[in-house]
């Protein structure tokens, strides 16, 4: 096999954290691959679930002796610390690796420390290749844990004048099945779904992962959350039926801001503290129009129907924008065409002071 040099090496290792998506959390994806004295690959790994292998064990396990004066590269820094695993900072010297090259270092004061830890042993150690990538790859759990609370992503589907409904309020469907298998697929990556009562009301979602041609559940399911300030969820509504779990965040559980409502920023900190890193706010406009107002919301992925309707609720309700000059200002980072539909991706620009 024809060797590689390291910046292809995190190219690949940042691939394999990937496959991890959905499967990790609390913890990382990570990628690692090891090189051996002449820079052919000779292992690789991901971690593939929480408790399981990190990746750099599989990857070790993979080398074997070829480890012995090679190269690591991983995408984020070497566990330092015991959890349900051992630290692979100590399984990284105790392989005789000799260098190990990093994309990101670990912000979870918990964990971080390998860095030192593998100089200390006299191992060559180098930050930051290919950065940028692996902190894209990684951005909800990186996110996370700098600040405390969980990466959130709003999701909407709406029509070309942005409407979630028609005047009559039937809203099944706007978009195409294309668009809700996509749907589907985002709720298996992160770790909850939010709705407001409003839409529980309404609509009864289940805000389960599903595969919508035969209606399976997926393995993996987020945990449902209803924000329901004064506890009106119904006790035969569909996200109470026992498909995942679901937890009612009302204002007497998690505190109630000035408004007398659930203080959104009080509930982020709890999921946070229940091992949420990513979460996914799926409904309805008013909640959305909350979280908007206080900064919450770290990507906006909206489903465009090629549809007109003319009338009948918005997508979106007051998100404190009185005059233009107020508008949030939105950076698009990707339009995918799905089935009919556009899927338009954006982030939130952060205002200045």
């Amino acid at each position: 096999m024809a060797s590689v040099s390291v910046d292809e090496a995190m190219r690949r290792a940042i691939e394999l954290a990937a496959r991890g998506l959905g499967t990790t959390s609390p913890n990382p994806v990570v990628g690692c691959v090891l090189l051996d004295t002449e820079g052919e690959v000779v292992g690789e790994g991901f971690h593939a679930y929480a408790g399981g292998p990190h990746a750099e064990i599989v990857a070790l396990a993979q080398a074997g002796a070829r480890a012995r004066g090679g190269t690591a590269v991983v995408t984020l820094e070497p566990c330092d610390h015991t959890g349900r695993t051992g630290p692979c900072s100590h399984a990284l010297i105790a392989a005789g690796v000799s260098r190990v090259v990093i994309a990101v270092p670990d912000p979870n004061p918990v964990a971080s420390g390998g860095a030192a830890t593998l100089r200390a042993a006299g191992v060559q150690v180098a930050l930051g290749v290919r950065a940028q990538e692996a902190e894209a790859g990684n951005v909800a759990w990186l996110t996370s844990m700098r600040r405390g609370w969980p990466y959130v992503i709003w999701k909407y589907a709406a029509t070309l004048d942005g409407r979630s409904a028609a005047a009559d309020g039937t809203s099944m469907w706007i978009t195409s099945e294309a668009a809700r298998v996509d749907v589907h697929a985002l709720r298996g990556t992160v770790d909850a779904v939010l709705a407001g009562v409003g839409t529980v009301l309404t609509d009864d979602p289940r805000l389960t992962a599903r595969n919508l041609r035969d209606g399976t559940l997926a393995i993996r399911q987020p945990l449902r959350v209803v924000v329901d300030s004064s506890g009106r969820t119904p006790a035969d509504a569909r996200v109470r039926d026992g498909a995942a779990r679901t937890w009612v965040a009302t204002a007497a559980e998690v505190g109630a801001g000035p408004d007398g409502r659930v203080d959104l920023a009080a509930l982020l900190a709890e999921l946070h503290h229940r091992g949420v890193r990513a979460a996914l706010l799926e409904g309805g406009p008013t909640l959305a129009g909350a979280f908007l107002a206080a900064g919450l919301i770290d990507r906006i992925v909206g489903y465009v129907a090629p549809k007109l309707l003319g009338a009948g609720p918005t997508a979106l309700l007051d998100a404190g924008v009185s005059t233009i000059a107020d508008a949030i200002d939105l950076e698009i980072t990707d339009v995918t065409r799905v089935g009919p539909d556009l899927r338009i991706t954006a982030l939130p620009r952060k205002r200045e002071g």
